[in-house]
């Protein structure tokens, strides 16, 4: 309602009020009157903007009422006839006549108010369609941006924001080796997506399509169906999945590690096989149980060979007719060293670590077949084994490819060249750096990514420009069992123990919550004091895919 027409639903509402008492007091009629209008106008401002009940109203007309004798009968009267005002009882009680008559004006003009107010309830005014910023995906990038975005709708950005993911949880993604070799619970690693949201929607589904002529994402929720999602501003933040290069076998028996899933799926393997080991009366079947063999030696890969050997070894004396066994540790890599991503000091650093405990090196080397028994290299070589640990490589999720059927390069600020109202970040997206190369699929970069997407949506909705995303880096840090790591921080090299205390306090101080810090640094504390838990998932600990 408007303040014009609050004002005259006040004015004609204290009419009928004003009419009685002028009828049983026969006051001056023109002061009387005026009284009356201002006292309306009163009414309507204060109960106007707001819908009241009966009672309220009432209520709300009683007290104006009461407060109107104050001011009129005992303050400003007075003082226009040259008295001082005084508010005691002896001034107070020869104006009762008046509190009546001032109360009873307010009653009902309060309960005519509402009257009239139900009888024409004001029409809404109407409101602007607020721009939707869809955002497609939980890892770091998508709730990153969606968190970012969240702040600044508490601030006043006008807009709707919904994120839309198939898990309901951030996962954090560089512990996902502490679940698999059990130095951390799998729950401890994960944070619920709509905690974090004060103002944004959540949306649990996996989106199947996007229209990006007609601006609308279909998203299958459930029993919900497939729901038609439209966006102004869409952010792909989806990821990527493993990619097994249409490899023979590869697909069907390796263990990728992009979720939770996947990571307990792999420690279940390895405990199982150590559990079909101990029963084991073939030496032959024993050894292809006992071998473990990871392809990939970049970050992901190095930390799993190397957690997962601290894993066996740290549970092998519960398994005694394991005693004099030696098990087999096997990292197979294209490159000519491990861990590209460093200097070449810490790789060859990283390299004799690992092998000092007898973990073999298959560099220069590619899978390229696998069954149920053996893996085969592209060198001939054949290696017995049960369990392939797959971090080779990857792609970027399948809803990228309905998009552009290449890579998704975008420009600098992360928006889709010749898509309106798309953008892309993570490891789904190619962004260009300073150097003329692209931002590395790291944690760092995406979330960084994501707060930047999220600044620069903004800025489109309010009318500005975007700006490009720029980011160096903050250093890297690998885990390498046995309590090293090794890693460059702020373009120094460290390694050893320091290095190791530098991971896990990174990765702490990084984790979504004070509750996670809590939980994994108690996971860690534990670690260090008790063995490993051995307990299966599974029955057998075998994933049928596998067998």
């Amino acid at each position: 309602m408007t303040l014009l027409g609050r004002l005259f639903f006040g004015v004609i509402a204290a009419l009928p009020g004003g009419a009685l008492v002028a009828v049983v007091t026969k006051p001056p009629w023109l002061p009387w009157a005026a009284h009356t209008v201002a006292l309306g106008a009163v009414l309507g401002l204060l109960l106007g903007s707001h819908r009241q009940s009966n009672g309220s109203a009432f209520s709300v007309g009683l007290l104006i009422g009461l407060l109107d004798w104050v001011t009129w009968s005992l303050t400003l009267a007075p003082a226009l006839e040259g008295h001082k005002p005084s508010w005691t009882i002896a001034v107070a009680v020869p104006h009762f006549p008046e509190l009546v008559g001032a109360v009873l004006l307010g009653a009902i003009a309060g309960l005519s108010f509402h009257a009239l107010s139900a009888r024409f309830p004001p029409r809404p005014a109407p409101q602007r369609a607020k721009p939707h910023v869809v955002i497609v995906g939980g890892g770091f990038g998508g709730v990153g941006a969606a968190r970012e975005l969240d702040r600044r709708l508490g601030r006043g950005l006008d807009a709707h924001v919904t994120l839309i993911s198939d898990s309901n949880f951030l996962l954090f993604t560089p512990l996902l080796v502490g679940v698999a070799s059990s130095t951390v619970e799998a729950r401890h690693v994960s944070a619920p997506v709509r905690a974090g949201l004060g103002h944004a929607s959540f949306l649990h589904g996996r989106v199947a399509s996007i229209d990006t002529q007609t601006r609308n994402a279909y998203v299958c929720a459930g029993k919900e169906g497939m729901l038609r999602v439209p966006y102004d501003q869409l952010v792909l933040a989806v990821g990527a999945v493993p990619h097994f290069f249409d490899l023979p076998g590869v697909g069907e028996h390796a263990f990728a590690m992009k979720s939770v899933d996947d990571a307990t799926r792999l420690r279940d393997q390895v405990l199982g096989a150590l559990e079909r080991a101990d029963l084991e009366p073939d030496p032959a079947e024993q050894a292809r149980l006992l071998t473990f063999v990871v392809a990939g030696g970049g970050f992901a890969g190095t930390e799993l060979v190397a957690e997962v050997f601290d894993l066996v070894h740290d549970v092998l004396h519960f398994y005694p007719r394991l005693h004099g066994l030696r098990p087999r540790f096997v990292i197979v890599h294209a490159g000519e060293r491990l861990l590209p991503e460093l200097s070449p000091q810490l790789g060859l650093y990283a390299q004799r670590k690992l092998g000092g405990r007898g973990i073999e090196f298959r560099l220069g080397a590619r899978v390229s077949k696998a069954t149920a028994e053996d893996i085969t290299l592209d060198s001939g070589e054949t290696i017995p084994t049960r369990t392939l640990a797959w971090t080779a490589g990857n792609r970027p999720n399948p809803l990228v490819r309905q998009i552009m059927p290449s890579a998704l390069t975008v420009e600098p600020t992360m928006q889709v060249p010749g898509i309106p109202g798309l953008w892309a970040l993570g490891d789904c997206a190619r962004i260009p750096d300073l150097a003329g190369g692209f931002h590395p699929p790291t944690a760092q970069h995406a979330i960084r990514e994501g707060k930047a997407v999220a600044r620069n949506v903004a800025a489109v909705l309010r009318g500005r420009r975007p700006v490009p995303f720029r980011f160096g880096g903050l250093g890297v840090l690998v885990s390498l069992g046995h309590r090293t790591a090794a890693g460059e921080i702020g373009g120094r090299r460290v390694s050893g123990f320091l290095a190791w205390v530098l991971w896990r306090s990174v990765y702490l101080s990084k984790l979504p919550s004070v509750e996670k810090r809590l939980r994994v640094l108690a996971d860690w504390t534990l670690d260090l004091i008790f063995p490993r838990d051995i307990a299966l998932s599974t029955k057998d600990g075998r994933d049928e895919r596998h067998v």
